[in-house]
């Protein structure tokens, strides 16, 4: 690890400066944030502001309490390179963390829901429970469109429709709608996913190409404190019959 390099950087995304391990609930905001987002380099014994460095005392033991802060205080387990760098007379506490495939963490002591934070800029943010549900589907590398609706059953997809538009490549099968993620297994039952009901979803309206398709295109979106460019947002709506005979929607928007 070059240290000189890191010195020359100021704090971001990926790097941070620690005086000293005083404050641990803040290293541990740190060492979660950096996980939970593109990785990152913790120093230990270097200001913050002014990038001097002040160095560690009694650096090996600093080093395993660092160490111990991150078996025992982060969930789930995460995986970090320590290393001790010198510089000049002094010694400095070098922590790598690489972005997780374990994600999210937290610090354990808080639970999922206010211990989990992500990196913006050179800050720590707590993962509204949005980010956190997202961490969770890459970590089943699942993404949005492909979460089964165990709700409804695979007669909610449009085996027809989906064969048309499959026809001038090939002859489709239902076992090829699992493989394209139209469909998916849940506790033993093959269900619709979110993207298979948006594309093939049955409706109440006959006659029309694509069922489940009832509305897409760029919007603007606006509300309350935020607003958002028509060019960066398309607003899919799906919906599909209950036993009961009354509409559900589902709307996603998509950055």
């Amino acid at each position: 690890m070059d240290l000189v390099a890191l010195l020359s950087r100021h704090e971001g995304k990926n790097l941070e400066f620690k005086t000293d391990l005083s404050s641990p609930e803040s290293v541990l905001r740190s060492i979660v944030a950096f996980a939970n987002t593109s990785g990152g380099i913790l120093l230990v014994g270097v200001e913050d502001r002014t990038r001097k460095v002040s160095g560690v005392k009694d650096v090996l033991t600093e080093e395993a309490r660092l160490a111990n802060l991150i078996a025992d205080c982060i969930a789930p387990r995460l995986m970090a390179s320590l290393e001790v760098l010198p510089w000049r007379k002094v010694q400095v506490l070098a922590l790598e963390i690489p972005p997780s495939p374990n994600r999210p963490h937290y610090v354990a002591k808080l639970g999922l829901e206010a211990g989990a934070y992500i990196r913006v800029g050179s800050s720590n943010r707590r993962a509204d429970p949005a980010i956190v549900q997202e961490m969770q589907r890459y970590q089943l590398a699942l993404s949005f469109d492909e979460q089964p609706i165990p709700e409804l059953n695979s007669e909610a997809i449009d085996f027809r429709v989906a064969s048309e538009y499959f026809q001038p490549f090939r002859k489709l099968s239902r076992q090829d709608l699992e493989t394209l993620k139209v469909t998916g297994a849940y506790q033993g039952r093959v269900v619709p996913t979110f993207g298979g009901l948006i594309l093939f979803g049955k409706t109440a309206s006959a006659g029309s190409r694509t069922p489940g398709f009832t509305r897409a295109g760029s919007a603007a979106a606006t509300g309350a404190g935020f607003s958002i460019p028509s060019k960066c947002v398309v607003i899919f709506r799906a919906r599909w019959k209950k036993p009961s005979g009354s509409f559900r929607n589902i709307c996603t928007a998509r950055l």
